[in-house]
């Protein structure tokens, strides 16, 4: 959620009717069985890939330690009481585990998001230059193949699964600046905002299914089939890809001829920036964007943090075991995702029918969306054995924070349409630093894994959380800025 915004929308008034009224002359391709939806379908499947194999370390984690003290339920010994679950089959328990302290399993658990940061940029630039196919294509495989290899080098040691766990990041990092290139060439700009929706709801549904399916998988199976079920799904994907998917509707031999027009004669009078000079100074100093990157930043602290450690929390904390730790661990996932969607839908109504300013519905959606889970996640701390209570806070905090994807999170295409991509690329860049920093510190701060070292970490993404809120409050904008203002614009919808 924290990485992408797919409600395309950019200049406050002129841009949608300039394009409607373009587009009106052009004769729509139906949407069923299209190329265009058949790139969305299967782009979205990419996402779900990419999302499943980054969480599914986080569940496995919890079976791949040793644990010489195991209750009958087989799982460690937790502040709370365990709850009863049901005897596990005797042929789990084939997998190797491994002795790490808090510490190390901090350093594993961060460590995809050192190679993510190193390609975020640098992905934009080579789909431009290479094309986005192959990029997206291979960027995935790879971290297939080395999802595939995940318990050789967990048996070789935690160096060789730290630095696997890197290379898949480089492999992710590529992922959706291909597609935010890829979709500039295939996505009308009426349909924008739906194909794109289509498309990176993907992560979502990723995170969604993967967190249940992989306490399932250790439950029945053990650890290490959960790498090996998913990087064949990321292997069945990439054939997919390959035979399906083309850089642009010029190269796709088997779209109808009317879709070809209708795209491309929507297209004709979108800027390219790849061909007009880049402002780096002027992005750089622009103080609406650097109001961006502090509340992507302050965000991301809360979401990777509990992306990576909530299944630890449940199983140390709540005694839940692995079966059932998955699934209450993907429920704010579900809930994050049903409130990006509606509170999409209720962006638009605020700005198209009861016409508030886009500033200040990206401010309201921002606060809301930040300090709300920032309540929620201190409160979660405070819950002690209140199992119901305590998930049912989690979840508030992070559905709450789906709201910030009508915020913040598109405000890049309010501000610089144009350079939208860029910008993107900038601010993941530095909301990928908590995924990095943010588990290693919280482990070192729950060494001993008691409820009161657990309410630090939340006070801390709270605070961090609060402060980003603050900053893009003050200095955030809804409008274009001036050195991003051009005859036409490429990413209104």
């Amino acid at each position: 959620m924290a990485e992408y915004g797919s409600d395309t929308e950019g200049d406050e008034q002129e841009t949608p009717l300039l394009h409607r009224r373009h587009e009106d002359k052009v004769q729509r391709a139906p949407a069923c069985c299209s190329s265009r939806y058949g790139l969305a379908l299967l782009s979205s499947f990419g996402f779900f890939v990419v999302y499943s194999l980054r969480v599914n370390l986080s569940v496995a984690m919890v079976d791949m330690l040793n644990t010489t003290h195991q209750s009958d339920t087989n799982h460690s010994v937790s502040v709370c009481p365990a709850h009863p679950s049901p005897a596990r089959p005797k042929h789990n328990h084939t997998a190797k585990v491994y002795d790490w302290d808090s510490q190390t399993q901090g350093w594993i658990l961060g460590s995809f998001f050192y190679g993510y940061i190193l390609t975020q940029i640098p992905g934009g630039y080579m789909a431009g230059r290479f094309g986005p196919k192959w990029l997206m294509g291979f960027g995935i495989l790879g971290t297939a193949v080395f999802t595939l290899l995940t318990p050789v080098a967990a048996d070789l040691g935690a160096s060789y699964l730290i630095a696997v766990r890197v290379l898949e990041g480089i492999g992710e990092g590529v992922t959706f600046p291909a597609m935010y290139t890829m979709w500039a060439a295939w996505a009308p700009p009426l349909e924008r905002s739906r194909l794109l929706t289509i498309s990176y709801i993907g992560a979502q549904l990723g995170t969604v299914i993967a967190l249940p399916l992989s306490g399932e998988i250790c439950f029945y199976l053990d650890w290490t089939y959960v790498f090996y079920l998913f990087g064949a799904i990321g292997l069945v994907w990439f054939v997919l890809w390959a035979f399906l998917v083309f850089d642009s509707p010029n190269t796709h031999p088997r779209i109808s001829e009317e879709e070809k027009l209708y795209i491309n004669a929507s297209l004709k009078n979108e800027l390219s920036t790849s061909k007009a000079g880049i402002p780096w100074g002027a992005i750089v100093t622009s103080r609406p964007l650097w109001a961006i990157v502090v509340a992507h930043f302050s965000y991301n602290w809360t979401f990777y943090t509990l992306l990576t450690l909530l299944p630890t929390y449940m199983n140390d904390i709540l005694g839940f075991s692995i079966q059932q730790n998955g699934i209450l661990s993907a429920l704010p996932y579900l809930g994050c995702a049903v409130v990006a969607v509606l509170s999409g839908q209720l962006a638009d109504y605020l700005r198209e029918t009861l016409l508030y300013r886009t500033v200040v519905v990206r401010k309201s959606f921002s606060l809301v969306g930040m300090i709300g889970p920032a309540v929620f996640l201190v409160a979660a701390g405070y819950t002690g054995c209140n199992y119901t209570l305590a998930v049912t806070f989690l979840t508030l905090s992070s559905a709450l924070g789906g709201v910030s994807a009508s915020g913040f999170n598109i405000n890049h295409l309010d501000i610089a349409p144009s350079y939208a991509g860029i910008l993107l690329g900038i601010t993941n860049t530095f909301a990928t630093i908590p995924g990095m920093v943010g588990p290693v510190i919280a482990r070192a701060l729950t060494k001993h894994n008691t409820i009161e070292e657990w309410q630090a970490v939340f006070y801390i993404a709270a605070a961090i959380n609060v402060l980003g809120a603050a900053v893009y409050t003050l200095f955030g904008r809804g409008t274009v800025q001036p050195w991003a203002v051009h005859t036409s614009y490429s990413h209104g919808d």
